[in-house]
């Protein structure tokens, strides 16, 4: 799945599976299974978290609305400021058998979807409307931004396009978090939680918040960005040559 370690190592994702996912897509002879082509387990599931999250009504009209824009955003940079290159020459940021960042997606995935998808299932056992309130946009952004992530990662879109997702995604989920931060701090025992979910919630939320506000300014505006814009460009100066 994808905020700073992805398909590219955008963000959370699994490596492996994008990278024979992007070898597919730029074979010439897999033409008829692309139009075919079946969502990934790890998509799959990403998709059902966004609906479940919004048929509970814990989503709100900004949210959707962001998610929407980014779909219509991408796709307009995909055309007119970000075209793909030859997929000779399309290159990808770093190498994706790179085990350090393996490591750092499977970190993400477990700090951003797991442990709060457990959190919030956990809390409608217990009746914390709150917290459970307070956790889900975070996760229906984060899942979402992996959807989404999926769907770049393919020969149809650029190596900045793959990076751009994850840095959108989230900067917007940044602001989630701190919202998310507040709440837990602001909530007592009163609110339906017992003590060791709010000690948990509340570490919970600050681990969230210190790993993807690294994630977005030590990695992916720091590091990934800068790279994957320097091996585009010098891609597309070399297919212009």
């Amino acid at each position: 799945m994808s905020g700073g370690v992805g398909p590219t190592y955008s963000d959370i994702s699994l490596p492996k599976e994008q990278e024979h996912e992007l070898k597919q897509s730029q074979d010439p002879t897999s033409s008829k299974l692309k139009k075919a082509r079946v969502l990934p387990f790890w998509q799959i599931n990403a998709l059902a978290v966004i609906i479940v999250l919004s048929a509970s009504g814990m989503v709100s009209p900004g949210d959707f609305a962001f998610v929407l824009f980014s779909y219509i955003y991408i796709y307009f940079l995909s055309k007119f400021a970000f075209p793909t290159l030859p997929s000779s020459k399309d290159p990808q940021a770093f190498n994706p058998q790179n085990k350090f960042l393996s490591l750092y997606a499977l970190l993400g995935v477990i700090i951003g979807l797991v442990l709060p998808i457990a959190y919030i299932f956990e809390g409608i056992m217990e009746g914390d409307k709150q917290g459970i309130k307070a956790a889900a946009p975070h996760v229906f952004l984060l899942a979402s931004q992996v959807f989404m992530d999926g769907v770049v990662f393919s020969d149809r879109f650029s190596t900045p396009i793959r990076v751009f997702v994850p840095v959108f995604y989230n900067s917007k989920r940044i602001f989630t978090l701190v919202e998310r931060l507040k709440n837990e701090f602001s909530k007592e025992e009163v609110y339906g939680a017992s003590a060791t979910r709010l000690y948990l919630g509340r570490m919970l939320a600050v681990a969230n918040l210190a790993f993807w506000s690294l994630n977005l300014f030590g990695f992916l505006l720091l590091v990934h960005l800068p790279a994957a814009f320097k091996k585009y460009y010098s891609a597309h100066k070399e297919s212009k040559d």
